[in-house]
């Protein structure tokens, strides 16, 4: 049985998902309390006590637009919810409420969703208003490098003076983050410690040794080279943002998570 749920929108949901068969219910808002419910209900960035069997929770950038975060909750239900291409699933906000039906797999794997969760939010969160917006009126490209600190500074090289060395800068802490998005447009990449810590910038990443194995899609230059090339080397995720907006997750060598904010 469904309880009770004393906001209209979530109750109207609960409804359409029953009439329409729908596999889940999504929660796109910071809702005091998800609903019980005999379907899988699927919390976007809030902080539930998350160990009710039919409750999963997912972090996204705050400023991600809602077809981008449709496509990744899609994925998100395909990896880790049990849904199939085909499954509807109601999704539900403040003020809007939606039908998705999943028709199919955007390029994402199951552990994007799993490791450094609230690092990784923040750092997509730069990068989605870094490929919006840019920075100072041009397009910028440029690399994150997030975990596996110590190895990834022995694969790598200061190519300027280091301008994070003796500060405590964290990609968590919003008043950091425009520091973080004026420094993103110097060459190199720049590395952030499981924490948040930003360590360095201006990093140059020696990948040249492995870039015959790696397996990358034709026309990837050699930012994503570097930045997937790292992640072989080492246990980090790379996020790498291209000059044309599109942002490219790599984990062990690969591209787990794809997407363009401006498309």
């Amino acid at each position: 049985m469904v309880e009770e749920w004393k906001y209209p929108l979530v109750k109207t949901a609960l409804k359409v998902l029953k009439e329409v068969k729908g596999k889940a219910l999504v929660l796109m808002g910071d809702f005091p309390r998800p609903p019980s419910s005999d379907v899988l209900v699927v919390v976007v960035g809030s902080h539930f006590d998350l160990r009710r069997k039919m409750l999963k929770k997912i972090t996204l950038p705050p400023n991600l637009d809602l077809k981008h975060s449709l496509d990744i909750i899609s994925a998100f239900l395909l990896r880790e919810g049990g849904l199939s291409i085909g499954d509807v699933f109601v999704y539900v906000g403040p003020d809007f409420l939606g039908l998705k039906k999943i028709k199919a797999e955007i390029p994402i794997e199951k552990s994007v969703f799993t490791k450094n969760p609230s690092v990784l939010q923040r750092v997509l969160e730069i990068a989605v208003e870094l490929s919006v917006e840019g920075r100072e009126g041009r397009r910028i490209g440029t690399i994150f490098v997030i975990g596996d600190t110590r190895a990834v500074l022995e694969n790598s090289k200061q190519m300027i003076p280091n301008p994070f060395k003796g500060h405590r800068i964290y990609v968590t802490n919003e008043k950091h983050k425009e520091v973080i998005k004026e420094f993103s447009q110097i060459d190199g990449a720049m590395v952030i410690n499981e924490k948040g810590r930003v360590v360095a910038g201006g990093r140059y990443l020696e990948v040249g040794g492995i870039v015959s194995i790696l397996e990358l899609s034709p026309g990837l230059g050699s930012r994503h080279i570097a930045a997937a090339g790292i992640t072989k080397l080492t246990r980090a995720t790379a996020v790498c943002l291209s000059e044309g907006g599109t942002i490219r997750i790599f984990r062990e060598g690969r591209m787990v998570l794809e997407y363009n904010p401006r498309s």
